[in-house]
């Protein structure tokens, strides 16, 4: 596989008009199995650490995700160069990514087959049976009873809150999260931290078919990141840089408090 086969799959798996390169560097990096370069669009491949084109593939899908996010925002900003971001592994990115490599499974350039290795198939059953979904049921209980601490809580005059705090020691964010996993109803199987996610889903109908995609092997961010893009169509360009905008604005705000309470405890020192 050369580095002209490579960009003719990429671009198959999803065009794009923002041109770019790929070029397999011949060398083996401890440190990364790819790179990609914004500004000059090169995505920059180290062969010597892969056995197979399977796993070339799946590195070279991972950066030309970076390359089709940094399109849309050209995109977005008129042609311009845009601002990088701190964070590149963003939410929005690895949904993007999940999207593109399920199109290379489906068209045949990528596999995740574990049936080829008898003993990780058995492993894999383990797991899902003796620890996702053990664990999802015991969540699922652990909810039911902080819901009826809590009431106990009310009943005494306790704050609940003081103790979440202070008699179990559990985060406040936590205990939220793995009561409402007590109070709906989804399967054990797909494991506790999808569940948290499923469970935040309002209508029955969109949890249980999210859980059903979850279930046949679908990231359940992917799935909730497709469920959110029905229901609210992304708007026009203009409303995304308006909420960027404020965002941006949110968090510059924020920092600069944050400065000038450092600059006012230097100078008191």
């Amino acid at each position: 596989m050369d580095n002209e086969k490579i960009k003719q799959i990429l671009l198959d798996i999803q065009d794009t008009e923002l041109d770019f390169t790929v070029t397999m560097t011949g060398k083996e990096s401890k440190r990364v199995n790819g790179l990609y370069k914004p500004d000059t669009r090169e995505i920059l491949l180290h062969n010597k650490n892969f056995k197979t084109d399977n796993q070339l593939i799946y590195t070279a899908v991972h950066e030309y995700t970076h390359h089709l996010i940094n399109a849309e925002r050209i995109a977005l900003t008129g042609g311009k160069e845009p601002v990088r971001e701190m964070k590149v592994h963003t939410q929005a990115f690895w949904n993007k990514f999940h999207e593109l490599i399920e199109i290379a499974e489906q068209k045949g350039y990528y596999k995740l087959d574990i049936n080829v290795s008898p003993e990780l198939e058995e492993l894999t059953k383990k797991i899902r049976s003796e620890y996702l979904e053990t664990n999802g049921r015991l969540m699922q209980e652990f909810g039911k009873l902080l819901a009826k601490a809590h009431a106990l809580c009310e009943d005494a005059d306790i704050r609940y809150e003081d103790y979440l705090d202070r008699v179990l020691c559990l985060p406040r964010s936590s205990a939220k999260d793995i009561t409402r996993v007590g109070m709906v109803p989804v399967n054990p199987a797909v494991g506790y931290d999808a569940m948290k996610k499923l469970s935040a889903i309002k209508k029955p109908e969109d949890r249980s078919a999210a859980e059903q995609q979850v279930l046949s092997g679908k990231n359940p961010d992917s799935v909730l990141s497709l469920m959110k893009r029905k229901a609210s169509p992304d708007g026009d360009p203009k409303t995304k840089l308006e909420k960027e905008r404020d965002r941006l604005s949110k968090t510059i705000a924020q920092l600069t408090q944050r400065l000038q309470y450092v600059e006012e405890s230097l100078a008191n020192l």
